[in-house]
């Protein structure tokens, strides 16, 4: 139970100091921040693959099945915006693409 409190208390404490510091980016360096988030929620998903490989208590894996889905929404929504951003510079494109 304290391993769980531990992460729990990680997890906030990361949310918290995430969102200080993303809510002070200027919108120029919004594509770097998506790309560097990308690279975060890979390695998410890698730990919360990881949960899933030892013998946890099921609230564990309730909590690594949640981290799993929000970082997989996360990796490609992110790659779907940077594809559509990078569509947009294309020679030859005048149009907004849909």
């Amino acid at each position: 139970m304290s391993s769980l409190l531990i992460m729990l208390l990680v997890f906030g404490a990361s949310f918290a100091v995430g969102y200080l510091l993303i809510s002070r980016v200027p919108p120029l360096l919004h594509t770097p921040l998506m790309s560097m988030t990308n690279a975060l929620s890979a390695v998410t998903i890698l730990g919360a693959l990881l949960v899933f490989a030892e013998e946890v208590q099921p609230s564990v894996k309730v909590i690594g099945a949640l981290a799993l889905a929000a970082a997989s929404f996360n990796l490609v929504g992110g790659y779907a915006i940077t594809d559509r951003m990078l569509r947009m510079f294309r020679r030859g494109s005048r149009e907004m693409p849909s």
